[in-house]
């Protein structure tokens, strides 16, 4: 018998299987781009007064429109980026993938195309499949970087109703020019479409790299979405978020749930907000190992993609998923993902890294480790 016998589901959902990363007990964890270094015991302290003061009205829903959150996020993005944003210019969801499904909510749909290039996020063609929208991915170069021409063109053959971008590129954690992200915004400007910029690890870029929210007063087809989970280290908070123009977020707000962003929800975020300079005080220390963790993998003959996010893609390994299983059988989890051959390590802490470093290194002398 089949998984859904007897139950209606949609034709082309009867194939996949639900989206998830491994999440085993192991000594070193290094897959899914968290930040290693949990919040201080004060900042633990702020957060769990503001829940307590939040359950204290849990019999009322809460405020479905959030300004007091969208102001604070407004506020840290003028620190950020140095981008001045009403809060109604603001936009949050249970994680950025729920930023994102409102996006694909609101301007997909049948009869429509959402575009991307591969390498990149493995849920872009999910949130098409989900919203009945079609997907069409075109590449990225053999560097991981993408060609403007090249992107232009398929904008325009395609004519998209949303284009997906990430920078930093997740697996590769390849940023985008932002010269090449305006090119793209103006063309979809231009056709009538939507360009949402994935910045999930932008608080990890290399120091000069700007962020595209210095574009938002010049395109109000753009959004761009970033998230609390990486650099904030709160993935356990899923507090995602976008900056685009108001009627931008005017249209998300069409599509969303009533409620969806809970009293304790909003209550961790803005506490987190409060202490955002303790919570990304370990940035600058990730973005060192991150840089010495490529040239460390050079070192060993292995090609390693420069990374402006959290973690590296390496490789190419004639089996990789040999590697994988060897490292976990070592303690350490990492990502099997990405194109053939290519593996991706999170950057965790020195000890964290020192152990995949053994670990690697010992199966380098080995034939597991054959390169292509």
């Amino acid at each position: 018998m089949g998984r859904f016998d007897g139950l209606p589901i949609r034709d082309e959902l009867k194939s996949f299987e639900p989206y998830g990363a491994p999440q085993l007990d192991v000594p070193v964890l290094l897959n899914v781009n968290e930040n290693p270094y949990p919040a201080s015991e004060e900042t633990v302290a702020d957060i769990a007064a503001a829940v307590a003061v939040a359950a204290r009205g849990m019999n009322r829903y809460p405020d479905r429109e959030f300004m007091d959150l969208r102001a604070d996020l407004a506020a840290y993005l003028a620190r950020e980026s140095g981008a001045q944003l009403a809060p109604e210019q603001i936009w949050a969801a249970n994680g950025s993938n729920e930023v994102m499904l409102h996006i694909l909510q609101a301007f997909g749909g049948p009869g429509r195309t959402a575009l991307s290039f591969a390498p990149t996020y493995s849920m872009y063609p999910e949130y098409a499949r989900d919203t009945n929208t079609a997907w069409v991915a075109g590449r990225r170069a053999e560097d991981f970087t993408l060609d403007p021409s090249k992107a232009l063109a398929a904008i325009s053959r395609h004519h998209p109703s949303v284009v997906l971008l990430a920078s930093p590129n997740n697996p590769t954690g390849t940023a985008l020019p932002i010269e090449v992200v305006e090119a793209i915004a103006a063309r979809t400007a231009a056709l009538g479409s939507v360009l949402l910029v994935d910045e999930a690890y932008a608080e990890f870029r290399r120091a000069g790299t700007p962020s595209a929210v210095s574009l938002l007063p010049s395109y109000p087809n753009l959004a761009v979405a970033r998230t609390m989970s990486k650099a904030f280290a709160m993935a356990g908070g899923r507090v995602g978020y976008l900056a685009a123009s108001k009627q931008f977020v005017d249209a998300l707000r069409i599509v969303r749930l009533p409620y969806h962003l809970s009293a304790v929800t909003q209550a961790v975020a803005r506490a987190a907000l409060r202490h955002s300079d303790e919570l990304l005080g370990r940035v600058e220390q990730l973005r060192v190992e991150r840089d010495e963790t490529v040239d460390w993998l050079r070192a060993q003959g292995l090609r390693a993609v420069d990374s402006d996010a959290n973690f590296v893609l390496f490789g190419t390994f004639a089996d990789r998923h040999a590697v994988w299983q060897t490292l976990l059988d070592d303690g350490v989890l990492i990502r099997e993902t990405g194109p053939d051959g290519w593996l991706r390590v999170s950057i965790g802490t020195g000890e964290e890294m020192a152990a995949f470093r053994a670990s690697l290194e010992r199966i380098l002398k080995t034939d597991i480790g054959r390169l292509t």
